[in-house]
């Protein structure tokens, strides 16, 4: 199973994401836009793994995040990977917050230890919203960036939980399906 741990956006915030994301759409429809349903918050990427893996990622995904008060997500403002001229991807940012940074070091210091590689890459947390394909226009980037520019979304939530994430490819795209949560202690504390 191709795995990831993500945190998933409370519907009221994915529809505002939504709403606002109307004009980056109309400025550069040939992007490949992301169906709302599916944006979250890569926490770690895991990959293929066996499925008899899944109880012993569950339980280092469970240990970690019961250590871990809620994380506030400051959700705002639209940027590009690597930039607008150059964009392979857009997204909506979330602040670098210390807790945030915490739980991911902790959940990606669960993952080594439970014999995964670790990731090496930096931790920028956003939500991905579209990919740019090859040849896009270079007039449609510069309008996106104008759009990205006028969005004045921002909201602060705190995410509750880790979910275990399955990533199964289709025709149509990847479809995603929870497989698991681990929620933060205050969650658990909140049951």
């Amino acid at each position: 199973m191709r795995l990831f741990l993500a945190i998933n956006l409370p519907s009221p915030v994915v529809a505002a994401i939504d709403h606002e994301a109307a004009a980056l759409r109309a400025a550069a429809p040939a992007l490949r836009w992301i169906p709302p349903a599916k944006w979250h918050l890569t926490v770690r990427f895991i990959g293929e793994q066996p499925l008899e893996r899944l109880g012993a990622i569950r339980d280092a995904v469970d240990a970690a995040t019961s250590r871990h008060p809620e994380a506030p997500l400051a959700i705002g403002g639209v940027g590009a990977f690597p930039n607008f001229r150059r964009a392979r991807i857009v997204w909506i940012g979330v602040a670098p917050d210390p807790r945030l940074e915490m739980l991911h070091h902790d959940i990606e210091s669960a993952c080594v230890a439970s014999g995964m590689e670790h990731e090496g890459r930096p931790f920028r947390p956003h939500v991905t919203i579209a990919r740019v394909p090859p040849g896009v226009d270079e007039g449609q980037l510069r309008a996106l960036s104008r759009a990205a520019r006028a969005v004045r979304y921002s909201e602060v939530i705190d995410a509750s939980s880790v979910d275990l994430m399955a990533s199964e490819l289709a025709p149509d795209g990847p479809r995603y399906r929870l497989l698991h949560s681990s929620p933060l202690a205050a969650a658990v504390r909140h049951q």
